[in-house]
């Protein structure tokens, strides 16, 4: 058998060194994007969570000082959902001009 020139050679492990160092960099952004979805997750559940809390928060309250058994707790718990709900929409929209 005939063997392979040394240029060949050095081609092919100049190749295989692409190879592995393409597969890591494919690794590492497959890691980045999973990060960051679940930082955006985690974003998204805590101002949703946050502002019905703090709307029942301020519901209850209102109710102990005025004495109006349910009926602030009722308002503000549905004024903190629509609050949380308006929190992520503007985050949502701040993400997709930075995309853009």
């Amino acid at each position: 058998m005939t063997s392979k020139p040394d240029d060949i050679q050095q081609i092919e492990k100049r190749i295989q060194k692409l190879k592995t160092t393409n597969g890591k960099r494919a690794e590492e952004s497959q890691e980045k994007q999973f990060i960051y979805a679940y930082q955006v997750g985690s974003r998204i559940a805590a101002e949703l969570v946050s502002g019905v809390l703090v709307g029942a928060g301020l519901g209850y309250l209102l109710d102990k000082l005025c004495n109006t058994a349910p009926l602030q707790l009722i308002i503000f718990l549905i004024l903190g959902g629509i609050a949380g709900f308006l929190n992520v929409y503007r985050f949502v929209k701040n993400q997709d001009r930075k995309e853009k």
